[in-house]
């Protein structure tokens, strides 16, 4: 059984009744068409069934039509995490809507930076969209090398640029604000020895979430503050940590749900009922574990899809405007607002 050939794009010039080059602008999205004739040209495509070939047309608009998405944490993170989940599918959304592909890269050491690098600097892809950072992580200079657009997830902790002006847009939530909204609340009910468990402090939101922990306060014992890692293991450890060096605590405030939920089983085993002994708020709102915890749990909300929305939307305005030949604005830090969700926990 012999296949058919595909249709070329002389076979959609001839069915349209246009010439070759003015096919060749339509499908490449070239404004400068009649709108009579890329019609035409249209519905030839639909009816030829012709799909553009994308090596050929990336030559022609040194465009690849992908994108890459660099999460700086291991696999086994990556995919135990929900929070990674929800960010992948509002950049997914995006992109799909634009007929962009995604280009998943994950790093787990120094080797997999390299690989990364040679990566994006190889110009299979458009730009990047970057979270997850730690501070001392080498991929922004990295990047930066590549030359690629590139949009970061959180607030970047290091300078902007070496210059003093605006480096690269991110979209973050308001973690300081949301942090300081959970002490309140647990200060409203009576708590008055509230503790907090971190995130890991190499990352900005962990850093922010613990100063927002520390301005709702007028008075912060440092007994009463211990360092998880945004993850179930480290909100056990961090609980375990605090109940033997201050056990009249009756709060605890966590920089994660995750880190919560792992709290939330220590507080359970040392027989501490929750909201009755000790009440517990987390952070992020990520329903398959906030409502899934015994008690259900009391967070903050931040909008984690629509972060990753955003982040792909704010890269692909800086391409459209590189296509055009016209230097893209590229926009200040986006931070979307916090919300308190007040279940049984607190």
């Amino acid at each position: 059984m012999t296949e058919e050939p595909r249709p070329t794009l002389e076979a959609v010039a001839a069915r349209a009744g246009v010439s070759r080059a003015t096919v060749s602008r339509v499908v490449n999205g070239d404004p400068g068409v009649r709108e009579v004739l890329a019609e035409k040209v249209r519905r030839a495509v639909d009816e030829l069934g012709y799909v553009p070939n994308r090596a050929a047309r990336s030559l022609v608009t040194r465009r690849h039509d992908a994108v890459a998405v660099v999460i700086a944490e291991p696999e086994t993170r990556v995919f135990a995490d929900p929070f990674f989940a929800l960010q992948l599918r509002g950049i997914s959304k995006e992109l799909t809507a634009h007929d962009i592909q995604l280009v998943l890269l994950l790093t787990e050491g120094r080797d997999d930076h390299e690989r990364v690098g040679r990566y994006l600097a190889g110009g299979h892809v458009d730009g990047a969209l970057v979270f997850s950072l730690h501070l001392d992580d080498p991929l922004p200079g990295i990047i930066r090398r590549a030359g690629l657009p590139t949009v970061f997830g959180g607030r970047p902790g290091w300078p902007q640029t070496e210059e003093g002006g605006p480096g690269a847009p991110y979209v973050d939530c308001d973690n300081r604000g949301g942090a300081r909204e959970a002490v309140r609340h647990l200060l409203g009910l009576g708590r008055s020895r509230i503790a907090h468990i971190t995130g890991a402090l190499d990352q900005t939101s962990a850093v922010d979430r613990l100063d927002g922990y520390r301005e709702a306060l007028a008075d912060v014992d440092p007994g009463l503050i211990a360092e998880g890692d945004f993850t179930p293991a480290g909100g056990e450890r961090a609980m375990r940590e605090l109940l033997d060096r201050a056990p009249d605590l009756d709060a605890v405030f966590a920089a994660s749900d995750l880190t919560a939920s792992g709290a939330l089983r220590v507080l359970r085993e040392r027989g501490r009922r929750v909201p009755d002994d000790v009440a517990v708020v987390g952070f992020d709102d990520m329903l398959a574990v906030a409502e899934q915890t015994e008690p259900p749990l009391t967070t903050v909300r931040q909008d984690i899809e629509e972060m990753g929305r955003l982040m792909a939307g704010m890269l692909l305005r800086g391409r459209g405007g590189a296509e055009r030949g016209t230097e893209p604005v590229e926009p200040a830090g986006v931070v979307l607002p916090t919300s308190l969700v007040r279940r049984d926990s607190a």
